[in-house]
């Protein structure tokens, strides 16, 4: 059996990574798809064409990992695709974000892409392919969006390196680095950091989930490291290499002010 795993599938672009593979792919048997919300799931089962197995498991647990290790140890399926698109973020300085927040973030968008990763990683064969949905926040520090740019830095690296690691097995590895998205839960969930609703006050030339996730997958098909499925993500993944991360700080404290 050959299946495909996706976290956060029951929003944005986990959901829209599992239609796009539905229109996509034809010799995948089985979708596994990972999120906290049952009834979500429910519904994205019955409209995939493929059938789809549901976890309705909260990632930030630890625990809940033992529950996918056990179906894969079951069920031995090869797993095809592994897209690692759970991940939320708070806006917000250190005051009004917090310890439990940052911890959450990190848990999820980078300890659970880890777990989630090397547990499916023995069941992947040439030609497999993952996909660590990261952000254009991975390409610089952000103050006020601290802790999210750092946990998608350490996303970045991590899938980059990896990449690099399993060339002899022949899986690909693609860092997926979007820039805003107006039509997914993220920015209304970041924007509602008590005290700091106005950190950032626009989301400018934001791109939508439906491009995001063609070009994304396009070029993952290609064996490409890095996607950048957007003029401004393509923008900033320059800008970050040859500006100093000062300036880029500072032209970002000008500009979520506008």
């Amino acid at each position: 059996m050959k299946a495909a795993v996706i976290t956060g599938a029951s929003s944005g672009l986990g959901k829209e990574y599992v239609l796009e593979i539905n229109r996509k792919e034809h010799d995948i048997d089985e979708i596994w798809a990972i999120a906290r919300r049952q009834d979500r799931l429910k519904e994205l089962k019955e409209r995939s064409r493929i059938p789809v197995r549901c976890f309705p498991l909260d990632l930030t647990d630890p625990q809940n990992l033992q529950v996918i290790k056990q179906e894969l140890e079951r069920l031995h399926p090869v797993v095809s695709i592994l897209i690692n698109a759970a991940g939320f973020g708070k806006i917000g300085d250190y005051t009004s974000v917090g310890i439990e927040e940052s911890r959450r973030m990190i848990d999820l968008n980078c300890k659970a892409a880890v777990d989630l990763t090397y547990l499916c990683l023995p069941y992947m064969k040439r030609g497999s392919r993952i996909m660590q949905i990261c952000s254009t926040a991975a390409f610089q520090p952000f103050q006020h969006l601290n802790i999210y740019a750092a946990s998608k830095a350490f996303l970045y690296r991590f899938s980059r390196a990896l990449r690099v690691e399993l060339f002899p097995r022949g899986i690909k590895v693609t860092a997926v680095c979007p820039y805003w998205i107006r039509d997914t839960e993220f920015i209304p969930v970041a924007s509602t950091t008590e005290g700091e609703k106005k950190s950032i006050r626009h989301f400018p030339l934001a791109s939508k989930t439906s491009s995001v996730v063609r070009i994304s997958y396009f070029t993952s098909r290609l064996g490409f490291p890095v996607s950048t499925p957007g003029i401004m993500c393509s923008v900033h993944w320059i800008a970050g290499k040859i500006l100093p991360s000062d300036l880029l700080m500072a032209i970002w404290a000008i500009l979520r002010r506008v």
